[in-house]
């Protein structure tokens, strides 16, 4: 049973130590154990028409340097879900009871149609996730990914970044509209993904 509460996405000084430690004991679970940078956070976000989202995710959202950053450019009326299967970084995220937009969910991205249902929502209009595909399980990346198609709203996008090229063709399997592009001024530098259920022509 998943267990959730309100958060808000304030960094604090502990958090980037417990995200180092975390990356030390499970590698396999982020994907990186260097901040990302203010650019690769950028390109993340360029794609959401904030004016228009309602019920945004976040996989994997670690110590919050990108929910910091959603909280700023979010309606008023807009919802966050975070999605921390870190047992660890969840009950970091949870220490922290400030946004009442804000929710955070110690679980798997694969329960994101139960999640959402759970909300009433209707639907997702945006998924951001940065956990590395490319070392999970074969089994579990097709349910991510499967569960976060069907979770998506008409117009809705999946955005992705990884440090390997690998995840493309997974994506591709899925998405009917998939763009790719690199954000070089990241440490490492990473791939990035804006997937869509729209066919190429209609994207």
């Amino acid at each position: 049973m998943a267990e959730e509460t309100k958060v808000s996405a304030v960094r604090k000084p502990k958090g980037w130590l417990l995200f180092t430690a975390n990356f030390i004991k499970h590698p396999g679970m982020i994907g990186s154990v260097v901040p990302s940078s203010r650019f690769l956070v950028e390109r993340m976000l360029e794609p959401i028409d904030w004016d228009t989202a309602r019920h945004i995710v976040e996989y994997g959202p670690g110590e919050g340097i990108f929910t910091r950053e959603i909280l700023k450019r979010m309606r008023h009326d807009a919802e966050l879900v975070l999605i921390e299967l870190n047992a660890d970084l969840a009950a970091y995220l949870k220490g922290y009871v400030t946004d009442p937009r804000v929710t955070v969910i110690h679980g798997s991205a694969a329960d994101i149609n139960k999640f959402a249902a759970e909300r009433g929502w209707d639907g997702v209009d945006y998924a951001l996730s940065g956990i590395p595909f490319s070392t999970m399980p074969e089994g579990l990346r097709r349910e991510i990914l499967s569960e976060t198609r069907s979770s998506l709203n008409p117009g809705g996008k999946f955005i992705v970044f990884q440090f390997s090229n690998k995840v493309f063709s997974y994506l591709k399997e899925v998405f009917e509209a998939v763009d790719k592009g690199m954000e070089f001024r990241n440490l490492p530098p990473a791939h990035c993904y804006r997937c869509s259920t729209a066919t190429p022509a209609e994207a």
